[in-house]
């Protein structure tokens, strides 16, 4: 079974709000593993700025890939 990660963030209290919530977005995204049968390794949670990638959970996340070496990621959020 594949193996996902899960990227989920919100930037502002409006998108929280307006259905956009990391909880919602959590929801989506476990259902569509179970669906599609992928295995979640680790769920990101960010509340940072969309205005650039140097967001502090995205970079952790991005270093902890880099030392996977020959195995592919994948990672999975919603728009």
């Amino acid at each position: 079974m594949p193996v996902v990660y899960l990227y989920i963030r919100v930037s502002t209290d409006e998108q929280a709000v307006k259905g956009y919530s990391q909880r919602s977005q959590l929801e989506r995204l476990v259902h569509y593993c179970k669906y599609n049968s992928l295995v979640i390794a680790e769920t990101i949670f960010e509340d940072f700025s969309a205005k650039t990638f140097n967001r502090p959970a995205w970079n952790k996340l991005m270093t902890k890939i880099k030392y996977l070496k020959n195995s592919p990621a994948t990672i999975l959020f919603t728009y």
